[in-house]
């Protein structure tokens, strides 16, 4: 039989399918009964998944990240598609084709990484170009950089998300860098490629997309400070002279500034031409990539919008589809 994937799912649907769950929280309505809200996942969307009236011991067994066989019915619910299960257990035994659940990069990941090596030892700066051969040595992190997602949910959420993220921005900042002659390029370019490196060790990417718990307790700024410091000590190793003092401040700087604002993480604002221009530039993709995930596997296809969406305070135009 042909599997229902999320982004097919219509209004009325009797659903008997397997789903990757990606949350589980037992929950009480106000009449204090307890409900199982599931946020069921495929590669192609998430839908949440609601099992009334039921007790902790009937699905004590089902964990993040398990997959599961649910039976249930899809319906509409202010503007959003949810299913209403009959049925949630463990698809343990079940055959299970793991590329149908993991959101997978549109692109080729090698062609991606060796665009991203050759952008990177263009650099023209010595130190810089060696702390970038240092960093692309690492088995590691050159795994990590492949695998790991941009975000557990919002931007670039698939296998190799964050490599798509990172030449995203270095092709950018390359083919605008004439017209901001003032902006290190160099400094830009090294910038771009260590701002999230610290999430292949923030996030877990292998079944489901999950924090560690060191990413919860440091998180990828400080970690990501952490790696440079690092190679920047292998650097010197190697070289055998010092690595610039001027140069290691502005990366850390870079690193730490690039949330851009207070309440979004970064525990300094940016404060050079290089940092602000990171900033930004890593702003603009995310969000444009997170509209585009949100319009693409938005399930309610008759309708022009997609349903509001509460962290960012509207619903996204998907323009006219007839």
């Amino acid at each position: 039989m042909t599997r229902m994937f999320v982004n097919e799912l219509e209004d009325g649907d009797n659903v008997e399918e397997t789903y990757l769950l990606a949350d589980r929280q037992l929950r009480a309505n106000r009449n204090g009964d307890s409900y199982f809200l599931s946020q069921l996942r495929d590669r192609t969307g998430q839908i949440s998944g609601l099992l009334w009236n039921v007790n902790a011991s009937a699905v004590n067994h089902i964990n993040t990240g398990d997959y599961v066989r649910v039976k249930g019915k899809v319906q509409q619910f202010q503007g959003n598609l949810q299913m209403i299960l009959t049925r949630i257990d463990s698809a343990s035994g079940d055959e299970i084709d793991t590329a149908d659940y993991i959101p997978q990069s549109s692109t080729d990941v090698e062609a991606q990484f060796e665009k991203l090596c050759e952008i990177l030892l263009g650099i023209t700066d010595s130190d810089i170009q060696s702390l970038m051969q240092t960093f692309l040595a690492d088995q590691e992190i050159v795994e990590g950089l492949k695998s790991a997602p941009a975000g557990v949910r919002l931007h670039h959420a698939y296998h190799g998300g964050l490599l798509d993220h990172i030449v995203n921005l270095a092709e950018t900042a390359t083919r605008i860098s004439d017209l901001y002659p003032n902006v290190d390029i160099n400094l830009l370019l090294a910038g771009i490629f260590l701002h999230d490196l610290g999430k292949i060790r923030e996030l877990s990417y292998d079944s489901t997309f999950q924090y560690t718990d060191e990413g919860q307790l440091i998180g990828h700024l400080v970690m990501g400070v952490e790696m440079l410091s690092d190679k920047i000590r292998a650097t010197e190793e190697t070289t055998g002279r010092p690595f610039p003092e001027e140069t290691t401040l502005r990366l850390k700087h870079m690193l730490l500034s690039h949330h851009g604002v207070y309440e979004y993480g970064s525990p300094k604002l940016p404060m050079t031409m290089e940092a602000i221009a990171l900033h930004h530039l890593d702003n603009l993709d995310a969000k444009t990539n997170e509209f585009h995930s949100l319009i693409e596997s938005d399930p309610n296809a008759s309708s022009n919008w997609t349903p509001y969406q509460p962290n960012m305070q509207r619903k996204l135009y998907k323009g006219d589809i007839e």
